[in-house]
């Protein structure tokens, strides 16, 4: 498939013994650091564009430093940015390096909480001020902020004028920015609280300062903030006096997984990450449930807390089928069952020719898919066996039973993910040219003019891979039908929560959709659906109907496959070829704890997701006006 982006990775770590603790078990003060860089390079997979890091050093005197951030941009940048860190060290002696109390005292990011972040931009916005962390300053420690998310939100600019209505004046409308504004206003707020509440008490000076951070809750200023966001979310922060925090969205729709014992917090995104970084099973690693907030104070104490009322569950499939790293032992189980559920169909459209059969798959993400299909056949097989054996009766024989047993799928490692390529070339046709040979093949390993060819993907999106490359280098191999199976169901829909799928016009199955709507002649239907779209482009969010999903209710789902296998061969290639999709029914089966599958079935968990596709089919009827004349 073609690499789509997905925004993001978060990490935290937070320390829960003073840094000598460290030194003395594990040989280095710098165990936290240690930490917080393995479980960022673990979710290397889920942002390569930018990278940051931040550090709160919770015992510094008034006058030193005590937040220290650094962030990188580029594919290298999780090594870019912790070298950096070691670049600050350098004009320490060994002597001072290994002293824990030194560090603690002294040396830049020595300190309690870590926070990480990884970046892909899925909104087009890119540069250093994009990258995250994110930090609000204060000559009050419990006033500072530093946020990093996984997340994107579909009504940024109502969130801006919720805060833009109190005075507030951002500097910038990005969605992290807009959240640190308004959250910071909240943390204001909550300070202001503690310090009426300590003048109260009659305290002065330094006494209400403590007091403050002391008494300070963060989820009171989660629980003002977060229910005007529409979106999917993990959110981590900190503050200057110590206080940390992670809250995940209320439908579940971006994973966070969480650990702690007696000497360390964590957070991140996925749950291998944290038990490969910590040496833990499975069991041993929580999952923060949708609208809870993990909090812990400087002191140390820790709860979890329901801070958003949960709502109708919607954690997305797309996390199982592609994103989320397949050491996952359910997700690597739940992929093995999607390939699994594919058989039947293959056997469909290869005439079930199964001896004259290859599978294969698209390196590297639908390798799992691919053992499941494996499995699957073997099943297949065996449920033939048995019934041929059956069938012999008393007439059973070594040598019909050695043919009968003989039997079985070919599976071989055709395709070979040969290059990367690189984007300065910009010309069109040598473009498509080099992108030919992304992928090279296995010569041989298939008979020609005999042999079905059937390769498994994780998921089909815009095709152009699929055209440019994976079709064109597999018919060298002169099979008699090339079958690409796609483990998840036909994507349809944008994705607003994160991941880079904006654009109607990008999807191959919303261009087969359009294409038939022309060849059968009933392009008003398209005209109609445009007209109720656009009636509801000023109604507020809640009450906007997704009436896009009526483009594709005239078709069945394998007319809309054949149309996309017709639009997707490319040019002098004249093999038999055919799509396959995973069914909607099989995507629930295979990823039970998933539910959130808009991409395929257009019903998305939040009412912006419903305003936004709305407006996309919008602006995709009026973009293309010109071929309605």
């Amino acid at each position: 498939m073609e690499a789509l982006k997905h925004e993001c990775g978060v990490a935290m770590v937070r320390l829960l013994k003073p840094l000598s603790y460290y030194a003395k078990k594990y040989g280095t003060w710098m165990y936290g650091l240690n930490k917080l860089y393995l479980l960022m390079e673990k979710q290397h997979n889920r942002g390569q564009e930018g990278a940051g890091l931040a550090c709160v050093k919770m015992e510094a005197t008034p006058g030193e430093e005590y937040i220290f951030r650094e962030r990188g941009l580029g594919s290298t940048a999780i090594q870019q940015i912790f070298a950096n860190v070691q670049k600050q060290f350098a004009g320490y002696s060994p002597e001072q390096l290994h002293d824990a109390d030194f560090a603690a005292r002294v040396l830049p990011f020595a300190g309690e909480i870590y926070m990480g972040h990884l970046r892909y931009s899925t909104t087009g916005k890119s540069g250093l001020s994009y990258v995250h962390p994110f930090l609000r300053r204060n000559n009050w420690r419990a006033r500072n902020l530093c946020i990093c998310a996984n997340f994107n939100m579909t009504n940024v600019q109502e969130i801006f004028d919720e805060i833009a209505v109190k005075g507030q004046h951002p500097r910038m409308v990005s969605d992290t920015y807009i959240l640190l504004e308004q959250l910071g206003h909240r943390l204001d707020r909550e300070s202001e609280r503690c310090f009426t509440e300590a003048a109260r008490l009659g305290l002065e000076n330094k006494d209400i300062t403590t007091y403050i951070e002391d008494h300070i809750n963060l989820s009171n200023v989660l629980r003002r903030s977060a229910p005007v966001w529409d979106g999917g979310y993990v959110l981590c922060g900190v503050t200057g006096s110590g206080e940390s925090f992670a809250l995940r969205d209320p439908w579940g729709i971006r994973p966070a997984f969480w650990y702690k014992d007696d000497e360390v917090m964590v957070v991140a995104s996925e749950r291998p990450v944290i038990q490969t970084t910590l040496d833990l099973e499975a069991d041993a690693v929580n999952e923060l449930l949708p609208g809870q907030g993990l909090f812990m104070t400087k002191h140390g104490d820790f709860r979890v807390e329901q801070v958003l009322e949960a709502k109708n569950y919607a954690a997305c499939s797309f996390e199982r089928v592609y994103f989320s790293r397949g050491s996952d032992v359910d997700i690597y189980r739940e992929r093995k069952e999607l390939g699994k559920t594919l058989v039947s169909p293959i056997l469909k459209v290869v005439n079930y020719e199964i001896d004259d059969t290859v599978l294969s798959y698209i390196p590297n993400t639908a390798e799992a898919a691919y053992y499941g299909l494996l499995q699957g056949f073997d099943d297949y097989y065996n449920r033939q066996k048995i019934a041929e054996i059956e069938k012999l009766g008393d007439a059973v024989t070594s040598e019909k039973l050695a043919t009968i047993l003989s039997r079985h799928i070919r599976g071989e490692k055709v395709a070979w993910k040969d290059i990367k390529m690189r984007t300065f070339i910009t010309e069109g046709n040598a473009r498509n040219d080099l992108a030919a040979h992304v992928y090279d093949i296995t010569y041989g390993s298939i008979r020609a003019g005999k042999d079905n060819l059937v390769i498994i993907d994780d998921s089909i999106v815009r095709g152009t891979t699929l055209r440019e490359s994976i079709i064109r280098i597999m018919d060298r191999l002169h099979p008699k039908r090339i079958v690409i199976v796609s483990s998840s169901p036909q994507v349809r829909y944008p994705d607003y929560y994160g991941i880079d799928m904006a654009n109607m016009d990008e999807f191959i199955a919303f261009r087969a959709a359009i294409a038939l709507h022309k060849d059968r002649n009933v392009t008003g239907r398209l005209a109609d659906i445009y007209g109720r779209c656009k009636a509801q482009v000023a109604l507020p969010k809640e009450q906007v109907v997704n009436y896009v999903r009526e483009v594709y209710e005239p078709f069945t789902a394998e007319e809309i496959s054949d149309k996309m296998a017709e639009m997707l061969r490319p040019d002098g290639v004249t093999t038999e070829i055919h799509l396959v999709f995973q069914s909607l029914e099989g995507l629930r089966r295979a990823c039970p704890h998933s539910p959130g599958d808009w991409y395929f079935s257009g019903h998305y968990p939040t009412p912006g997701g419903t305003k936004r596709v709305n407006q996309a089919f919008v602006d995709y009827y009026e973009r293309h006006l010109i071929d309605r004349v």
